[in-house]
């Protein structure tokens, strides 16, 4: 029976994920409100079902009071976030918090069937960042001194990037995070948002040679740290995401190109210097020849994925356990050993639609600033699910990356709470600009109609008196007032 419940599960949860997706793409060219909204409603409605699905076969195999209580938790955190963004923010864009919920519902689903505890704790932190991030959207709308902190976001990036070279510990061969109070610090997270504030505070200044060499040093500091740091994952999300703001800012391709160049000598320059570098590199090349030892994570990843299949094991019918760092690094795997290719393929494809989403905001955003703001966020999340999906399916060689609001890991839900946060402000600011630039064309029609008004006014006044006799007095005052109001048009136009 558990079997056959659990055959049935994956199957409607496939289902499901198919029309949240579909719905995702689709909305985007709907101009009638009234219809977006009903597809945003059934959007979440399927999101809401495929999360029940799921902890019915989990409670269903574990038995467990406490996984009744975890699922009613989430649900109330879920109904927390959407009613926070429909009554504070009731202009926030929906389908971003549709797939900010939908990602983190996913990664609550795998984490609860490998490890309940974990799945609590990242529950946890996720409850946390969303109380202490619901201010940030009103906070970037509304704070227009963000662009003067240039050089103080220079010096708290390079200051924890520092800290972490010190007194980092070792993990995986780098040095990630360091631990105070028993609570584990991830700086190069947080460090990633105020680089891109950073950047574009810089760019947005000036986009000459000199304002630039300034600001690629500058950057360069960043990533050389992370780079001595052998945090070479986070080292290229900075890399790239300062190459496509620098391209943005100034549309010189010699500067993209001319950076693409340097990151590829970089690259071989760190495959020279780096052991664990070679090691993920030959791994990639090919995982199965040395699968006791460097290509093991990588080969266990394939396994799960080609076991699944398209349409999955089924939860707790596979051995996501196996896989290494199923819950981090390798969470991509282990979702699609169990819940199949296709699921997986949605993941990518609503991942894909809020790096979209992200782009559509920063360029229809008029303020430079905020449009590189936008730009930058949107390139650390698009790299960052790139490098982690790539790595796992053997597209590139394995970064060690969490993939953003899925994989477990503290400092980077908080921090992808944090920049979806910022989106949010970003689009609440672009409709702000268009409602101004709404109440300027109805202004303009208003002027319009009175200047219209007053040449109709005119040419009726020239039939009452085609002799052209002087009137009276009180006509000639109000001949006169019309033209100086003609005149006062004139200056506006």
């Amino acid at each position: 029976m558990l079997h056959l419940i659990t055959e049935l599960s994956k199957y409607v949860m496939i289902f499901l994920f198919m029309i949240c997706t579909y719905y995702s793409f689709a909305v985007l060219s709907v101009k009638n409100e009234e219809r977006q909204n009903r597809m945003y409603r059934s959007q979440t409605t399927c999101m809401f079902l495929i999360h029940l699905d799921a902890f019915v076969v989990i409670f269903a195999v574990q038995e467990q009071i406490k996984i009744l209580i975890f699922y009613g938790a989430q649900v109330a955190f879920f109904l927390f976030l959407f009613l926070i963004y429909r009554v504070i923010y009731r202009r926030a864009a929906r389908l971003v918090v549709n797939h900010m919920c939908m990602l983190m519902m996913i990664g609550f689903i795998i984490l609860t069937r490998l490890d309940v505890d974990s799945a609590i704790k990242q529950f946890e932190i996720a409850v946390l960042a969303s109380v202490v991030t619901v201010f940030i959207p009103q906070l970037v709308r509304k704070l227009k001194f963000l662009r003067k902190f240039t050089w103080a976001y220079c010096a708290i990036g390079i200051l924890a990037l520092g800290v972490v070279l010190v007194l980092g510990q070792m993990s995986g061969g780098a040095y990630l995070s360091f631990t105070i109070a028993g609570i584990t610090f991830q700086p190069s997270e947080f460090v990633k948002i105020i680089f891109v504030f950073f950047v574009a505070c810089m760019l947005y200044e000036s986009t000459d040679f000199k304002q630039v060499c300034i600001t690629t040093a500058a950057a360069a500091v960043h990533v050389l740290i992370l780079v001595l740091s052998t945090d070479l994952g986070a080292a290229l999300i900075f890399f790239i995401t300062y190459v496509i703001m620098l391209y943005a800012a100034t549309r010189k391709p010699l500067y993209f190109f001319g950076g693409m160049g340097v990151g590829c000598l970089a690259a071989v320059a760190a495959a020279k210097l780096f052991s664990h570098v070679r090691v993920r590199a030959s791994a990639w090349l090919d995982p199965f020849a040395n699968i006791d030892g460097s290509g093991w994570q990588v080969a266990q990843s394939l396994f799960a994925i080609g076991t699944g299949g398209w349409f999955g094991m089924g939860l707790y019918q596979g051995l996501p356990e196996k896989i290494p760092v199923a819950s981090s690094d390798f969470v991509f795997s282990a979702i699609v050993e169990e819940m199949g290719e296709i699921f997986g393929i949605c993941i990518i494809l609503v991942c894909l639609s809020c790096f979209l989403m992200f782009l559509n905001i920063a360029m229809q955003l008029k303020d430079p600033f905020y449009r590189l703001i936008a730009l930058g966020v949107g390139s650390v999340y698009g790299i960052q699910v790139f490098l982690n999906i790539g790595g796992v399916i053997k597209c590139i060689p394995s970064t060690g990356l969490t993939l953003p609001l899925v994989s477990y890991g503290g400092s980077s839900i908080l921090c992808t709470i944090i920049m979806f946060a910022i989106i949010q402000g970003l689009y609440i600011l672009r409709q702000d600009e268009g409602g101004s630039d709404g109440q300027n064309a109805k202004k303009l029609e208003q002027r319009r109609s009175r200047v219209s008004g007053s040449g109709r006014q005119s040419e009726r006044k020239k039939e009452e008196n085609p002799s052209g006799k002087e009137k009276s007095g009180k006509e000639k005052i109000g001949k006169q007032t019309g033209f100086d109001r003609a005149g006062e048009i004139e200056e506006i136009w």
